[in-house]
């Protein structure tokens, strides 16, 4: 069964995570989008120090859509370089089937 996949990325507000979060869950790339919001951010960014207000997104899905979810990501993006982290965590059998299962792997769905 294929590794479980967590992509870390910022969004700049709880309005645009869901609604990008809702795109890739519909279109079978993600399982899930879990948003965490009220982050505030410190970051360099075009040689100078920013603050900012962000929400932080979680999204679960599976190895193998990891080019498609990334590439959907980046279109859907509002930033023009969106932080995207990637996290492989070990998973209960059971996740894996779900995130399989939700992101049309081998559970006989259509794979993309």
């Amino acid at each position: 069964m294929e590794q479980a996949l967590l992509l870390y990325t910022t969004f700049p507000d709880e309005k645009t995570a869901l609604a990008i979060g809702e795109a890739l869950v519909r279109d079978g790339l993600a399982a899930c989008l879990n948003v965490l919001p009220g982050m505030s951010s410190v970051y360099r960014w075009e040689g100078g120090i920013e603050r900012g207000r962000e929400v932080v997104g979680i999204i679960k899905t599976r190895e193998g859509r990891r080019d498609a979810v990334t590439a959907a990501l980046k279109d859907l993006h509002p930033y023009d370089t969106p932080v995207i982290l990637y996290l492989t965590p070990e998973a209960d059998p059971a996740t894996l089937a779900w995130l399989a299962a939700a992101t049309n792997g081998e559970d006989g769905a259509i794979s993309a």
